[in-house]
């Protein structure tokens, strides 16, 4: 397993695992569920919809790597520093830093 002594050093291992344009896109489409759905639990009060964006989340991304990638998600192996590189990919995306 591979170590990374900080974020810095994982994100461009995360972006060499999100080269294929239609995982990023399900990562991208995934990660707008999520805030929609966070937003819903926020308006319903209901916290049930926090499972939902969970599963909204890691569906779409997860279906972008078995699919397409036709690789592991980083998330097994690094979870909390995958977490936060879908949120910097979204942005990167959201800004045109990455192609969507």
């Amino acid at each position: 397993m591979s170590r990374f002594a900080s974020f810095r050093e994982f994100y461009p291992f995360y972006l060499s695992e999100h080269g294929n344009r239609t995982s990023r896109r399900l990562h991208f489409v995934g990660s707008c569920g999520v805030l929609v759905l966070v937003a819903w639990t926020l308006v319903s009060g209901n916290p049930w919809w926090l499972l939902a964006a969970l599963f909204c989340g890691y569906g779409f991304a997860w279906a972008g790597h078995f699919f397409f990638e036709k690789n592991r998600p980083a998330t097994f192996r690094h979870p909390l520093y995958s977490f936060v590189g879908d949120w910097v990919m979204f942005k990167d995306i959201l800004i045109g830093r990455i192609r969507f």
